[in-house]
């Protein structure tokens, strides 16, 4: 291996030492509405997300709470001797995207019929100590 490639080996391997994730397959949330609510706390600081999480009315703001909690155990799973107040979390990247779809039939008037898709989303959060 040559020393580029390694320093930049063990570069990658530094800082996926101090990330966490945490993921959410096949949520019943439609992807859309999912969004809403992760765009809220993309990068903002971990306690002020979930702040933000618990607080808000959408049906979507639990399922991500729970997932930044999941994220933040995962965190501290990883770096045993640090604490979430000395370390200062940041939520680095939320991903959402689209998952399977439920497709259903609509009774319509004069013997039609209309497609109802419901959407399914896969989700996943990213924790980062800040720098």
């Amino acid at each position: 291996m040559g020393a580029r490639k390694r320093l930049r080996a063990e570069e990658i391997k530094a800082t996926k030492s101090t990330t966490a994730f945490a993921r959410l397959n096949d949520s019943p949330i439609a992807p859309r509405k999912m969004r809403l609510v992760a765009d809220l706390v993309r990068g903002v600081e971990v306690n002020k997300a979930l702040n933000i999480l618990q607080h808000n009315a959408k049906n979507a703001s639990t399922s991500l709470e729970k997932l930044l909690r999941s994220a933040i155990a995962n965190w501290e799973q990883k770096n045993e001797g640090k604490s979430i107040e000395e370390e200062r979390l940041i939520v680095r990247s939320i991903e959402v995207g689209g998952g399977a779809m439920l497709k259903r039939i609509q009774a319509a008037p004069q013997g039609r019929a209309h497609r109802v898709r419901k959407r399914s989303n896969h989700v996943t959060i990213v924790v980062d100590g800040a720098k």
